[in-house]
């Protein structure tokens, strides 16, 4: 029975960041992964192919609406199938890196599910039937989440989809119903109506993405219902049924929408069902997710788990610098750098939007003395030169100390910009103020300006 010093189930973003930072460590380090191809899901199902459908769906948009463009736009249209592709040489590129990276690391890759047999043990089962079993003196569990499935909706069905399955999507419906309204469910409304799909966007809630600052939820409110899609607030599903032509969601206000296609959107599971985790004495919760400490390590401190897999904030960026840290604990007992309280999030709707820190609602219930600087895009230089004039960034800062509390921005790159103010505002000590952005000179036109003018609109409410 072949022997590792570490191994990592999962090679999504946290499983990497784990085994890479292991491999570094000089640890012998195996990672196991279901699929075919490495990567998980952020890679083939999830962030890597929706942002590049979104991306290619922003491109034509802008080409179609560019005067210089008008003759030969007229008329031209491609398929949500044609724009998929245009994922297919990204998701290529990923998987071709990041096989180099397990090759250059001496990591091996194992292919099949993994199933614990007991605390050092697991058995990898391929889809041929073959079984092998491994060793290890400590393992990372990464193996990410999936989109709920509840029971009565027909997922077999040619015109229901998860997030998943929607990139399987065959034709360009002219119509979708979405059911749930977070993130994911958001951005797809994007991608569909920017591709003139008229869409319904149900949400179980009284307001889209309540995490996010009020003022960022009425922009991203307005956007949406500007561009064409339908939102209906605090609706609840009562039965799907589909149809050989579409698909009818019941709702229990007694509202029947019937669109071409229906993508499920509403929540999603960890992947802990069928590893074994209770023979070796761990429980998942109800969602799938499993508990962990600060360490990231599971009821048995030998075996830590990272990503989705314990909730949120379910991003990828997070998943990685989590399994970073759990190895850095795993391999010397200890870890002297803490994670980043504040994880930057980025939702690409569009206009995109992005968030750092705490919100006015959470500063007022606080009752912390702050202040708001504000920067409008449309009167930025940089945004009236591309035309990306829709959206604004806005400074929440401490009224005596000047401290920057939170960072948040609606438009064009806004998951781009956010990354300048991320960087002074957890700096330690007196240097993350609103200052920096005052007494600093930013090039002229940039997007990187907006920091500057929002700190003197902020400083000016001061006085």
């Amino acid at each position: 029975m072949k022997r590792f010093d570490v191994i990592v189930i999962g090679s999504g973003p946290g499983g990497e960041g784990a085994a890479m930072q292991a491999c570094k460590s000089g640890k012998k380090v195996a990672v196991v992964e279901a699929y075919r191809e490495v990567g998980g899901g952020c890679t083939h199902w999830g962030t890597i192919p929706s942002k590049a459908l979104r991306y290619a769906v922003r491109r034509l948009m802008e080409f179609k609406s560019n005067p210089l463009y008008s003759l030969v736009a007229d008329g031209f249209d491609l398929t949500f199938p044609q724009l998929l592709k245009t994922a297919d040489g990204v998701i290529r590129k990923q998987v071709s890196m990041r096989h180099t990276f397990y090759d250059r690391n001496d990591c091996e890759v194992l292919h099949g599910k993994a199933t614990f047999i007991d605390d050092h043990t697991i058995e990898v089962g391929d889809h041929k039937g073959f079984e092998e079993r491994f060793q290890a003196d400590a393992f990372v569990i990464a193996t990410g989440s999936r989109p709920a499935r509840p029971p009565g909706v027909d997922f077999a069905h040619p015109r229901i989809f998860d997030s998943d399955t929607i990139l399987r999507l065959g034709f360009t419906p002219h119509s979708i119903t979405i059911y749930g309204a977070g993130v994911i469910g958001c951005e797809y409304a994007s991608i569909f109506r920017n591709l003139g799909v008229k869409v319904n966007l149900v949400n179980t809630r009284d307001k889209l993405l309540a995490f996010l600052d009020e003022e960022i939820i009425d922009a991203l409110s307005y956007h949406l219902r500007d561009q064409g899609v339908l939102i209906r607030h605090n609706e609840v599903m009562e039965k799907v049924e589909g149809a050989d032509d579409g698909v009818v969601l019941h709702l229990q206000s007694g509202k029947r929408l019937k669109t071409d296609v229906l993508l499920w959107a509403n929540g999603r599971t960890g992947n802990s069902q069928d590893m074994g985790l209770e023979a070796v004495g761990i429980t998942a919760t109800e969602r799938g997710t499993v508990q962990v400490n600060p360490s990231f390590q599971t009821a048995k401190p030998h075996i830590y788990a990272v990503g989705d897999l314990i909730g949120p904030p379910g991003l990828a960026s997070a998943a990685y610098d989590q399994g970073r840290f759990a190895a850095t604990h795993l391999v010397y007992g200890s870890a002297d750098a803490q994670l980043a309280r504040d994880v930057p999030s980025g939702i690409y709707t569009s206009p995109e939007i992005s968030c750092l820190g705490r919100t006015e609602r959470e500063l007022t219930a606080a009752k912390v003395p702050y202040e708001v600087g504000h920067s409008q895009f449309r009167s930025m230089a940089r945004a009236q030169i591309t035309g990306a004039t829709v959206g604004m960034l806005k400074i929440l800062f401490h009224r005596e100390t000047l401290q920057i509390l939170g960072i948040h921005c609606f438009g064009d790159q806004a998951a781009e910009i956010i990354h300048i103010g991320q960087a002074i505002m957890t700096q330690p000590g007196p240097g993350n103020t609103l200052k920096y952005f005052i007494n600093n000179t930013f090039n002229y036109p940039t997007m990187a300006e907006a920091y500057r003018v929002a700190a003197l609109n902020g400083i000016n409410r001061l006085f």
